[in-house]
């Protein structure tokens, strides 16, 4: 039968066949899909090299260390970090986190394939960005990518993972890991973490609190119960979650998973103070800066691990801190009235505590190193400067007043008019007690050369010069005001910082030799390694014999002038007051500076910019007032525990002095008193006979550092005027105990 046309037609499809023609073809596009894809992937593992790490995963904290080098005094970071190895983390912290956030981390190849497809579809479709990975991806993300969600960067990630996986070991992973992970509260890597939610060590952690460590990591905020009841509600459903998955993979048994989850584990107060708060931020500051000097730069410091033991000792902080605010007046507030000190070890050079002035975070001004214009604390320069010269303890200068220069300028005493005179010759010993301004400007001038000597002197026993100079470094490097060519010197308008008081006094308390004054003692690296270690030797700054004169005309100085303030500290101890004028010839600063056989110590205050007016706006001004009410404060507590030590006697060094007129006699004059200081010029009440135990401004007339062209320049007395004592004969040798008896020593004195 012929085929007609119509039967010549072909016929439709089944469903069937249409099934497995659609199904024949989307195997062909899956397989060059899977080709392409296969080859796209080949191409990027081949192509993509692992990249620099992110920096700041990289860094550790570098702690700073009280002198015990054990409490830690604060610290410097990028992130708050500590590395530690594999061995020194507990099998807990790993063994829960691996339950946490990656239950086949040891046996995966690095990356979760359903994960990544998940992310990808998600991403695709425009749904909620989503992460799904593995602790090798985790730790690829944070360390060498971004937080960013996207199907690009995931794909990277694990192209790095599976990289990353077969250049180091799954342990090496998974300390990187632990080491790199943020936990919440600053803490980053499993040992800051572990300090700060429990305050220990990583190695010390318990099943309970690695549980908890490993819980947090999930969403730091969320599950930190210290964020309140909510979030300690949602901590212990994921810290379940971790025990029972961790009993499931047998890292621990059911009965230890059914004990921990009894309760979440104790979580101690841990002291959360600011970083820079109170002295804190001044003490961190001077640890900066003493760090940069040494040549480290502020990428080390922030971010190198560094272990830094400084000098400073809790003690002395405490001390100092304590101490002034013990003393200074009240009323009057940290923003304009400054107080400073500063505590060396004699012998050593290392500063042991200092007060800085008000909370760093008000002020970064740190007045124990910015220092003001230094008065009579000169002083004892000036002396030491002239028995090198030749001049003695016993030889005397003018007291009277005024003193003038040829070329006409004029010094004064205190006591309006003129100035009080105490005779014109009075012996050092007793122009120290009183701080008589005449008489060092005399001893000045009859030294050869004499401001330029003092200058020397100074700063080989530990002032700064103005530039800075290795062979007298200080902290900081420079001091202000301070010349060679001033004539005034001795009167003290240099400014100094008291930390470089201190430890100048401290060279005169150590026999004349001077130790660095420091605040650095060792840096070791993220190693352990020591890479500095402070090994400086004494220098030689002044004799010894001269050093234990002019220590003990200092002695003299508390025991019967105006440094008698701080005779209840109740042992051995020398020292001199100080104050300074600015230029409206307004007392500026006030000054106590002394020292014990073991530690010198510097009070200083100052007001607004360092030279504002105290007097008449301060109760009293004067050295022997608040700053040596402040020094006593700090040394009671300094010397609390420390066995009393004694200076060594006067030797009375002799020698061929470079003028003549100024050898000792034994015929006292009469000073007398000229007419009472108007207000402007000076208290107008007598000076008391002892230190009350509240400063007045009767106790006495200040010094100034100022050139005194017809302005007062006053003394420091704080004793009554009139003809002195015979004990304090202004030609006779003061008739104390240790003066008395005192041998001649190894060099002969002039009679």
């Amino acid at each position: 039968m012929k085929k007609t046309a119509a039967s010549r037609t072909k016929q439709p499809r089944t469903w069937k066949q249409r099934s497995l023609w659609a199904l024949k073809w989307a195997t062909v596009a899956g397989l060059v899909l899977a080709l392409v894809a296969g080859a796209a992937f080949f191409y990027l593992y081949r192509t993509i090299d692992i990249p620099r790490a992110n920096e700041d995963f990289k860094t550790q904290t570098s702690r700073i260390f009280y002198a015990d080098g054990e409490t830690e005094l604060g610290s410097f970071a990028t992130q708050d970090r500590t590395i530690i190895s594999y061995d020194e983390m507990p099998d807990s912290i790993k063994d829960a986190v691996v339950a946490a956030e990656n239950q086949t981390f040891w046996t995966d190849s690095g990356i979760d394939v359903k994960g990544i497809l998940r992310a990808v579809f998600n991403n695709a479709s425009g749904g909620d960005r989503q992460g799904a990975s593995t602790i090798t991806q985790q730790y690829v993300k944070i360390f060498y990518l971004s937080q960013e969600q996207s199907y690009k960067r995931k794909l990277k990630e694990a192209i790095l993972a599976l990289k990353l996986q077969r250049q180091i070991t799954k342990t090496e992973l998974l300390a990187n890991y632990l080491n790199t992970i943020y936990f919440g509260r600053g803490a980053y890597g499993v040992e800051a973490a572990s300090r700060a939610f429990f305050d220990k060590p990583a190695k010390r952690l318990k099943l309970r609190e690695a549980a908890v460590l490993a819980s947090v990591i999930n969403n730091p905020t969320r599950f930190d119960p210290a964020n309140g009841k909510d979030a300690r509600k949602a901590l212990k459903g994921r810290y379940t979650y971790v025990l029972n998955s961790m009993a499931t993979l047998g890292s621990i048994t059911a009965d230890e998973r059914d004990k921990a989850l009894k309760h979440l584990p104790k979580f101690p107060e841990v002291e959360s103070q600011s970083t820079y708060g109170g002295q804190k931020g001044h003490m961190l500051a001077l640890v900066r800066k003493e760090l940069n000097r040494l040549g480290y730069t502020d990428d080390q410091i922030d971010g190198g691990g560094l272990q830094v033991t400084t000098t400073l000792t809790e003690d002395g902080m405490r001390a100092a801190e304590e101490g002034v605010r013990e003393a200074k007046p009240e009323g009057f507030g940290d923003k304009q009235l400054h107080a400073a000190s500063a505590s060396v070890e004699v012998g050593t050079g290392r500063l042991l505590g200092f007060y800085g002035g008000q909370d760093y975070l008000d002020s970064q001004i740190n007045w124990a190193v910015s220092g003001g214009m230094v008065g009579s604390t000169m002083k004892p320069f000036t002396l030491g400067a002239a028995i090198e010269a030749g001049f003695s303890l016993k030889d005397t200068f003018e007291g009277n007043s005024p003193f003038v220069f040829p070329d006409g300028l004029e010094v004064r005493n205190a006591g309006g008019g003129d100035g009080q005179d105490f005779g014109s010759r009075v012996n050092a010993i007793y122009a120290m007690e009183k701080s008589i301004n005449t008489a060092f400007v005399d001893m000045s001038s009859a030294i050869p050369q004499g401001p330029a000597k003092i200058q020397k002197l100074a700063m080989k026993l530990g002032v700064p010069p103005m530039e800075s100079d290795q062979r007298y470094p200080g902290i900081p490097a420079t001091s202000r005001d301070f010349t060679s060519d001033d004539t005034l010197i001795t009167l003290g308008r240099a400014r100094v910082s008291p930390i470089n008081m201190a430890n100048a006094y401290a060279s005169i308390a150590n026999g004349g030799r001077r130790a660095e004054v420091h605040v650095i003692e060792k840096v070791q690296l993220a190693d352990g390694s020591t890479d500095y270690e402070f090994d400086e030797p004494t220098e030689r700054a002044m004799d010894e014999d001269i050093a234990a004169d002019v220590s003990f005309s200092l002695q003299e100085t508390v025991s019967n002038g105006s440094g008698a303030t701080v005779l209840p500290l109740g042992r051995p101890a020398a020292g001199k007051t100080g104050t300074a004028t600015n230029s409206k010839d307004e007392v500026s600063s006030a000054w106590f500076v002394g020292y014990t056989p073991q530690v010198s110590t510097a009070v200083m205050y100052v007001r607004g910019d360092g030279d504002d007016q105290l007097d008449d706006w301060l109760p009293t001004y004067f050295g022997s007032g608040y700053p040596a009410q402040t020094w006593l404060a700090i040394m009671e507590r300094m010397m609390d525990g420390m066995p009393v030590e004694d200076f060594p006697d006067p030797v009375y060094v002799d020698g061929e002095a470079p003028k003549d007129g100024y050898e000792p006699t034994t015929a006292p004059p009469s000073p007398t008193r000229k007419p009472s200081p108007t207000k402007s010029e000076e208290p107008t009440e007598e000076p008391s006979e002892e230190p009350s135990e509240e400063p007045t401004p009767t106790e006495e007339p200040s010094s100034t550092d100022g050139p005194c062209e017809g302005l007062l320049c006053p003394s420091e007395s704080s004793e009554p005027s009139g003809s002195p004592s015979p004990s304090q004969s202004p030609s006779g040798n003061p008739s104390s105990s240790s003066s008395a008896s005192a041998a001649p020593g190894r060099r002969s004195s002039r009679s």
